[in-house]
């Protein structure tokens, strides 16, 4: 766990002076995620995962933090913790933060921004947490260097995060950048999108084994089919943009593409699985396309004009069945909703016995709807709607609904 107490200078950039040095690293992720990421955290090998709420905690070097923002599909920031110290009013706050060596993480021409949260703290007010954090990094600068780094909300070089909980401070540096759902293939939003690192969490949590056909009968803009198709590829989720630690003053650029480069090289898996998207509004599927092309996988799926009612997949597939269904914004009339769910649910008892499903649904009460019992039930959030994905497979006694 992270050590107590101000913190030394670190080395950011680890530049293989001796030992590198270790960092406290903590993904971030959408609520209910969280299983899903501290499966990915292990699976890459970083050192002691512990989940928590809200993301997963794990220790590396700089070359681990790299890898991280590569590599991690449902993480939304990954941020590098300089250590916690008590906080219980301005001037300890002040002084907690002086004690990190800024430099080693800004440059005096370089902006910043910091993002403050509270809870349960004699410090109750977000924003004078941020600007006296603000002003203790500006200040050591000017001390020093008798110049300062300016403030930059919307692209700062430097983001810093400062937590408050019971009178203690945690501060952390976004190594990140913009968040990580931005891989930078995106061309059209449609409406309501599903994030990019929600849907590739759907995939994962469904527990498709990347072989199996997978459909999505309201596949909209296409994102949760293009996140299933760079997860069979093993494609890199993070290969088509920057991030924040290479703008950190002495960042390796060598040492950084050396590691880089293979990732987003490494060839696709031989062999492909079919996947189907399909939605009623041909302007969607024209813009699923667009963006599955902009995502180097226009040749992984396959894109079709059709309605989720009608929905009649191939018998005797194996398939998996994933899919962002109606709610919310999508239709926003609930008498509307509720049919198209009544005619797809139908459909899927009619024509998919079998196929295991992960479905993204308004509320629990869609499930029956659907004509479905899910086996299992996960709260998550899209652009902060309240949803609930649903888990079974259709036709399975413990998970379908009998009539």
């Amino acid at each position: 766990m992270p050590r107590s107490g101000p913190t030394e200078p670190r080395d950011p950039v680890a530049r293989g002076r001796g030992q590198p040095t270790r960092h406290a690293l903590f993904a971030t992720c959408a609520p209910g995620l969280e299983p899903a990421l501290y499966a990915e955290v292990r699976e890459l090998r970083f050192a002691k995962p512990e989940q928590q709420v809200g993301g997963v905690y794990f220790e590396g070097t700089a070359a681990d933090t790299w890898r991280a923002n590569l590599e991690l599909r449902t993480a939304v920031r990954v941020l590098l913790r300089l250590g916690r110290f008590a906080a219980p009013d301005a001037d300890a706050l002040y002084a907690g933060v002086q004690a990190t060596d800024w430099e080693s993480y800004l440059a005096p021409h370089s902006t910043l921004a910091v993002l403050a949260q509270t809870r349960d703290s004699s410090l109750t007010h977000s924003e004078f947490i941020a600007q006296r954090t603000k002003d203790a990094i500006v200040d050591q600068f000017r001390q020093r260097l008798g110049t300062r780094p300016s403030v930059d909300r919307d692209d700062p070089d430097l983001l810093v995060h400062i937590h408050l909980s019971r009178d203690r401070a945690t501060l952390s540096l976004d190594t990140s950048g913009p968040a990580l759902h931005r891989r930078g293939w995106r061309r059209h939003q449609g409406r309501a999108p599903l994030a990019e690192n929600l849907a590739a969490g759907v995939v994962l949590l469904s527990g498709w084994d990347r072989r199996a056909p997978l459909i999505d009968p309201f596949c909209g803009s296409g994102t949760l089919l293009i996140e299933a198709a760079w997860l069979a590829a093993g494609r890199p989720p993070g290969g088509l943009r920057s991030f924040g630690f290479e703008r950190w003053p002495g960042h390796d650029d060598r040492r950084w593409q050396a590691l880089r480069g293979p990732a987003v090289a490494r060839p696709p898996h031989p062999r492909r699985p079919r996947l189907i998207g399909s939605d009623i509004d041909p302007e969607r599927v024209e813009q699923a396309r667009q963006n599955a092309a902009a995502a180097g996988v226009g040749d992984w799926v396959q894109f079709e004009v059709a309605d989720a009612g009608t929905f009649a997949p191939r018998p005797g597939w194996n398939a998996w069945i994933a899919s962002n269904l109606p709610y919310g914004r999508r239709i926003g009339d609930d008498r509307r909703r509720r049919a198209a769910l009544q005619r797809f649910g139908r459909a899927m008892r009619t024509n998919a016995a079998g196929y295991r499903y992960a479905l993204l649904c308004g509320n629990d009460e869609d499930a029956p709807t659907l004509g479905l019992t899910a086996g299992r039930s996960i709260a998550l959030l899209n652009g902060g709607i309240p949803i609930t994905l649903l888990l079974g497979a259709v036709d399975d006694p413990t998970s379908t609904a009998s009539g």
